[in-house]
């Protein structure tokens, strides 16, 4: 029987006797679907491994034997029997990350059956540096840099390579995204942009003529959808499959950074072996990683490349009465570790230089799976170095990200819009009161209006590109937007005209340390586990970023050659009027990043929280959609103030991972760092 069908048959067994309806919601809550996050239950340890017993000795055959009896023979030896099966589980807590008994955390309840995601002590604090991260082994390997004499950004890089390997559902190797800086020796600030870029075969030869007709010539197949008129692509191949896949920046971003800013006490090499040891030695796979996993079951199976990974060979899925891994389980990845491997030797070369290993097994598994790369695609990969966006808000200055990103441009749009709606009100109304949310909603449903309209890749034409940013983030047009909004009515989410109001003069993880080196990263294979498309032997995904282009071919956000899609993705840094460093923050959660890092920084900037605070605090966002997402734990009087002013809402539940998941951490007045991660997934942040 093959490995598939065993694997089916297991999984269909187990989700019988587990109770499919149970396990699937709180799956897909870690995925970022319904609000509780956690996991079905995981086996029990098993005992440690003992010696195999030896034959059980023969008996002696008799020195005489009466003449009528045939000759004694020997019995049969017996066979030894199997070693004992043993299966390794453990808990993901401060002293299985850190090694260090004095520090008490843990990241779920090992008594609690379901596995539920545990709320305290996701922050910390220190007085030399710190690092807040989607899971706590990643977030210890900057740290570990950092002790070792390693500045942030070669912290940075340490912990890029070690999600990789820990948090392969959201990013990795192959995948791309932004890092935002700060150098504490010149108090300079940059951006990189590694974002994943289209394929030169990504064509697009619609025109408004041939889109009249019925026509859609387009690097995807697309139909409009006769009930919503929208144009919707055909099987899904924007989002799973070769042609969901651009190409990969993670690896040339962290090289690049490295050897640009780096302490240069370290190597590239040096900075990947925390992710190596990771996954030849493992770790005890978290609560978000198993939920997605088991919801991906199907995927596993259709893509074999990605089923190796994360499917359980066939003697332990037999053992163990399932297929694929759970939350507590070690987990190792020997296949990444070779693709590190060849990284650590070979340099970037093996990753986007023609003929090199990593970048033809990419090529060749993309293109089995319906894609259409070259050599080329890889070869002329280069990162992009450029000037942030940056903003005001109440005498803090904001560093954040530039297009592609319509992050930054965003979050200092509804800062503006805040602001200039009058901060001493908005603190009167208070945090989360009915008119605050009503307020930050509408700013929220006009910004997403104009970035839908105005943001996107303008390729060569930088000039137009800064000039489109400095029109969305001026304070004249944020008073004008800020005009518009009336205390007991609700606005229709519609673009306006920036250009009328422009200056005739006329921007994850954090890093941070006591000198105010600052390093933000927000990077991502996009869907959960990406593509579902992974090299051969080599163990990690490869993006959907190409999901992130319009399906619409006459979109401003359409494919083209060479081109980024957009991407919300806003890696921030708060510093104080003087130039001085306050806070870095950055969050994933796709549309939703913009509203989740606004949100934590409204709450620290306007409402003075503390930074663990900020982040644990019940959320509310809106968008173009014209509908208030909210987390249950705003008062419900609140919520039915909110209907009655005529909002639509939409309960996401308790600690949705929907809801972004903010990495943030402050320079606090008691100088000290204070670094805080978000409960709503896997996170945790270490400070020393």
């Amino acid at each position: 029987m093959s490995k598939k069908e065993i694997s089916r048959r297991l999984f269909l067994k187990g989700t019988a006797a587990a109770g499919a309806s149970v396990a699937a919601a709180s799956l897909l809550a870690a995925c970022g679907n319904e609000p509780a996050p956690t996991a079905a239950p995981t086996v029990a340890p098993t005992a440690a491994p003992t010696a195999a017993p030896t034959a059980a000795p023969t008996t002696a055959a008799p020195t005489t034997a009466a003449p009528t009896q045939p000759p004694a023979t020997e019995p049969p030896a017996t066979e030894p029997p199997a070693p004992e099966f043993v299966w390794e589980t453990g808990v993901t807590n401060a002293e299985s990350v850190t090694g260090d008994p004095n520090r008490t955390w843990t990241l779920w309840d090992p008594n609690d059956p379901e596995k539920k995601l545990l709320i305290d002590g996701r922050g910390d604090i220190g007085e030399n540096g710190a690092v807040s991260s989607p899971d706590a082994w990643s977030a210890w390997a900057g740290v570990k840099v950092m002790q070792a004499g390693g500045n942030a950004v070669d912290a940075a890089a340490a912990v890029a390579f070690a999600i990789s390997v820990c948090d392969p559902q959201h990013s990795g190797i192959g995948g791309g995204g932004f890092m935002t800086m700060r150098d504490a020796k010149t108090g300079e600030y940059r951006f990189i942009n590694f974002r994943e870029i289209a394929p030169m075969a990504a064509y697009n030869g619609t025109t408004e003529e041939s889109a009249a007709a019925g026509s859609y010539p387009y690097f995807w197949p697309v139909y409009k959808n006769p009930e919503n008129g929208r144009l919707t692509v055909i099987g899904g191949a924007n989002m799973t499959g070769g042609r969901s896949i651009g190409v990969p920046g993670t690896v040339a971003g962290m090289a690049y950074a490295v050897e640009k800013y780096g302490s240069g006490k370290m190597k590239l090499a040096d900075l990947i072996q925390p992710a190596v040891d990771l996954a030849e030695n493992g770790f005890w796979m978290g609560p978000t990683t198993s939920s997605c996993l088991e919801s991906n079951y199907n995927n596993l199976i259709a893509y074999p490349e990605f089923g190796s990974v994360f499917l359980l060979d066939e003697e332990t899925a037999e053992q163990l009465d399932r297929p694929i891994y759970k939350t507590g389980d070690k987990f190792t990845n020997p296949q990444q570790a070779k693709a590190l491997k060849l990284i650590q030797e070979l340099g970037t070369d093996t990753f986007y230089a023609n003929g090199g290993e990593l970048a033809s097994a990419m090529i060749k598994v993309a293109n089995k799976y319906g894609g259409a790369f070259v050599a080329d695609d890889f070869a002329n990969y280069k990162p992009q170095e450029k000037p942030p966006v940056e903003g005001e808000f109440m005498g803090k200055k904001i560093i954040s990200t530039p297009l592609p990103s319509s992050g930054g441009t965003c979050i200092c749009q509804i800062l503006n819009i805040m602001e200039a709606y009058g901060t001493d009100k908005l603190k009167e109304y208070g945090h989360n009161s009915a008119k605050y949310i009503h307020v930050l909603s509408e700013a929220m449903k006009m910004t997403y209006a104009d970035r839908a309209k105005y943001l996107f890749d303008y390729g060569e034409d930088t000039e137009k590109e800064r000039a489109v940013m400095d029109a969305l983030t001026s304070k004249e047009y944020a008073k004008y937007l800020a005009s518009l909004i009336k205390d007991d009515e609700v606005l229709k989410p519609e673009s306006h005209d920036p250009f009328e109001y422009e200056h005739q003069d006329t921007v994850s993880y954090s890093v941070a340390d006591k000198e105010g080196n600052i390093v933000t990263v927000t990077f991502t294979v996009n869907g959960i586990f990406g593509s579902k498309v992974v090299p051969e032997g080599y163990g990690f995904i490869l993006n959907n970023e190409m999901g992130d282009f319009s399906s619409d071919p006459l979109n401003v956000n359409a494919m083209a050659p060479g081109k980024y899609p957009l991407s919300s993705m806003s890696p921030t840094i708060v510093l104080n009027e003087d130039g001085t460093p306050f806070m870095t923050c950055g969050s994933p959660g796709g549309a939703t990043i913009i509203a989740a890092v606004a949100n934590v920084i409204l709450n620290v900037v306007l409402f003075g929280m503390e930074a663990q605070e900020a982040v644990n605090a019940p959320r509310a966002w809106d968008n173009a959609n014209n509908k208030i997402n909210y987390e249950d734990r705003i008062a419900p009087e609140t919520i039915a103030e909110l209907e009655k002013l005529g909002h639509a809402v939409n309960n996401s539940g308790s600690w949705p991972p929907g809801a972004g998941s903010n990495q943030i951490i402050v320079y606090d007045a008691d100088g000290k760092l204070h670094a805080a991660a978000d409960p709503r997934r896997d996170c945790k942040a270490w400070a020393f």
